[in-house]
């Protein structure tokens, strides 16, 4: 995609975005209105919103499988992979310990939950089952690869894929040939991408106007402080954070960085899923930012699945602001248990239904805090989840060009938009 064609696609998307906040509001203001229900929002805008979302993950699964079998089959030499992923692994753990305790941090300073005055009978919650450690680390690993893809297991989809790259190369010539296909699979999926980021803001406006027309505005004054807490430490994260680790690893400008990514934030801020975002960033991160088709089908997909920086903010704050609600007095000990917890379950609970709640939950019961309060924060949680997703997709973009730099495997012509 061309520079001018991304700044009118950008555009557009703002204005589908920024429509949607604004006709989604008014609608919820003015209250429900039998004919708007039924034929606009329960109709065109619901039907734009599905449509959208499930022709955004339907490419999820085959775009996964396939750039991970290219980018893995590129690879010469083994050990180079085992060197990208103990670099990737080992960026998207540290930014999360990072992101929950600058959380934390925050927090305690600002104090959200002191003088809080709901009725604690409102709080409900039913936690889901925390899977037995055992169970999350054996089901990383796919018995039946094509059960993985129907209940897109991306986890297992990727550890798949990446063993059969790694078999594509080692099987010598005939592995290339079967590599060659995987290549020419690969460009025809992304050229779906790009055929369906053309209708994003269509879908765009209908998602944004669906959620605030039910939402609305008005969802997040009960718990304001809470809200602008989080929103407050994500966004510090997001653009700070992220962008000190870039400039300190990369050597190059977060500035330029930010401006040719900011397509990716936006489209993620609007279908609050990391996965439905997946093909878009994948596209930005290989065209805008140059990272190479070897790194970025790595990073990127594996980013997608356990990197959950945003998750984890909302993780810290509400730690803090359950226990002061409820006169839980915690110590340093305890928060340091807190950012050990949410680190590993972010790649433990990665395939979980809900899984932000569900690590939650996991956090909530390692230092004695009552699950229930998780029911205090629900209310918000929609809205607090589209800037998440976000953050998430910041960060698998950042790491992704850490670790290509670092690799010699960025083409800074890309990343500086400089013509041939």
């Amino acid at each position: 995609m061309s520079s001018s064609q991304s700044s009118k696609l950008t555009r557009n998307i703002l204005i589908g975005m920024l429509s949607g906040l604004v006709l989604g509001g008014i609608l919820n203001s003015v209250g429900p209105i039998t004919w708007i229900n039924t034929y606009f929002l329960g109709g065109l805008i619901e039907v734009g919103s599905r449509v959208f979302l499930a022709s955004l993950k339907v490419l999820v699964v085959p775009l996964v499988f396939v750039s991970i079998v290219c980018g893995t089959a590129s690879l010469d030499d083994i050990k180079k992979l085992g060197r990208i992923g103990t670099k990737t692994m080992g960026l998207y753990m540290a930014t999360t310990a990072l992101a929950i305790a600058l959380a934390i941090i925050v927090a305690l300073i600002i104090s959200p939950g002191a003088g809080f005055n709901m009725e604690l009978s409102q709080a409900s919650f039913s936690a889901a089952a925390t899977p037995p450690l055992i169970d999350v680390i054996s089901n990383i690993f796919p018995s039946n690869p094509f059960e993985s893809m129907v209940k897109a297991e991306m986890l297992q989809i990727i550890v798949f894929g990446a063993l059969f790259g790694i078999a594509l190369t080692m099987t010598g010539d005939s592995g290339k040939k079967i590599a060659g296909i995987f290549n020419d699979l690969n460009n025809v999926i992304l050229k779906m991408v790009l055929l369906l980021i053309n209708f994003a803001p269509f879908g765009v406006f209908c998602l944004l106007t669906k959620t605030f027309a039910t939402q609305g505005f008005a969802a997040i004054l009960p718990l304001a402080k809470y809200f602008f807490v989080v929103l407050g430490v994500l966004i510090l994260h997001g653009v700070f954070v992220y962008g000190g680790l870039f400039k300190i690893f990369t050597g190059l400008s977060p500035v330029t960085f930010f401006r040719q990514f900011k397509r990716v934030p936006i489209f993620a801020f609007s279908t609050a899923s990391s996965n439905a975002t997946l093909p878009v960033n994948l596209e930005v991160v290989e065209d805008d930012l140059g990272v190479s088709n070897s790194i970025a089908s790595f990073t990127i997909p594996l980013g997608a699945t356990i990197n959950m920086d945003g998750t984890a903010i909302m993780q810290g704050v509400a730690t803090v602001f359950v226990a002061q609600v409820y006169g839980v007095d915690l110590g340093i000990t305890d928060y340091l248990m807190v950012i050990l917890t949410a680190t590993l379950a972010s790649i433990g609970t990665a395939g979980v239904p809900g899984v932000g709640l569900v690590m939650l939950a996991m956090v909530f019961r390692q230092v004695n805090l009552p699950v229930e309060g998780i029911g205090l924060i629900i209310g918000v949680d929609r809205l607090l989840d589209m800037v998440r997703t976000a953050v998430n997709v910041t960060g698998d973009a950042v790491v992704s060009c850490i670790v290509a730099k670092s690799e010699g495997q960025m083409d800074l012509k890309k990343f500086h938009h400089i013509q041939d």
